[in-house]
């Protein structure tokens, strides 16, 4: 009987993946046997992960706001690898501040990565995937964010609620031709912007670094920060054929913070 969980053979593109949660999706994919193109709006960090992982790898800069650069990146993905069948739209940014400071600019950023950026790469990767009748697989990275609105993060919480839903919508529209779409919510990730956020957060709320991070903590029942690799392996498995009767989820993988 074949391992459900083995991805050999399939041929994957995984947004904002040079560093933090990306970065670890895309070797979580290449070491379950996927042939793995690394896009980031950091170019050369982009092919030093991919030269990383080794064979079966490749990567690129790509800037999810720009229709164009995201039809590019697939054709660069696709030359070197073959027809994607696994799309990862991971890319994302965050800030921090309360809404009645938050500027236009602030609000503008989120919505275009995190949002409109999911937009475009999954429209993209379905209108191939239905040119080609492939039966694709696209996994969505939304934010514990996405379940509760998280203050001092109004408009993080707006772009991912967003993500969530389309994720939702697009799962039902494409069903019938045999495409999947999920989508991993996070918790507290122990990343690069992570470490922003406890600093806005000291700043905002008058607090330590250390205090921030110990809240953090404390509303993780599983008690402990979340690592990237927790959310990897979880993206591994809806990429599979493990989860091949689910679509549409918004699945948190936060050690318990929400249950919504």
């Amino acid at each position: 009987m074949s391992d459900p969980f083995s991805l050999a053979g399939r041929r994957a593109i995984v947004t904002g993946a040079a560093r933090g949660i990306g970065r670890a999706i895309a070797t979580a994919l290449h070491r379950a046997g996927a042939a793995v193109w690394i896009s980031d709006i950091d170019g050369p960090a982009a092919v030093a992960a991919a030269a990383a992982l080794g064979g079966r790898a490749g990567g690129g800069a790509l800037d999810v706001t720009n229709a164009a650069a995201v039809a590019a990146a697939f054709d660069a993905a696709e030359a070197a690898l073959g027809p994607l069948d696994l799309v990862v739209a991971n890319a994302g940014i965050s800030t921090m501040n309360r809404v009645v400071d938050l500027t236009e600019a602030e609000w503008d950023a989120n919505m275009a990565v995190n949002a409109k950026g999911v937009f475009l790469v999954d429209q993209c990767a379905v209108r191939r995937f239905l040119a080609r009748g492939t039966r694709g697989v696209i996994v969505n990275t939304a934010s514990l964010a996405a379940k509760v609105g998280a203050p001092l993060l109004a408009h993080y919480s707006a772009s991912k609620f967003a993500v969530v839903g389309f994720t939702q919508a697009l799962a039902r529209e494409v069903a019938a031709d045999g495409i999947r779409v999920n989508a991993v919510c996070p918790g507290f990730v122990r990343t690069g912007m992570q470490e922003r956020e406890i600093a806005w957060e000291s700043r905002l709320r008058g607090l330590s670094p250390d205090e921030v991070v110990a809240d953090y903590v404390r509303q993780t029942p599983l008690g402990r920060l979340e690592e990237p690799e927790d959310v990897a392996d979880v993206v591994v498995f809806l990429a599979s054929d493990a989860a091949r009767f689910m679509t549409g989820q918004a699945i948190n993988v936060t050690g318990g913070v929400y249950t919504t």
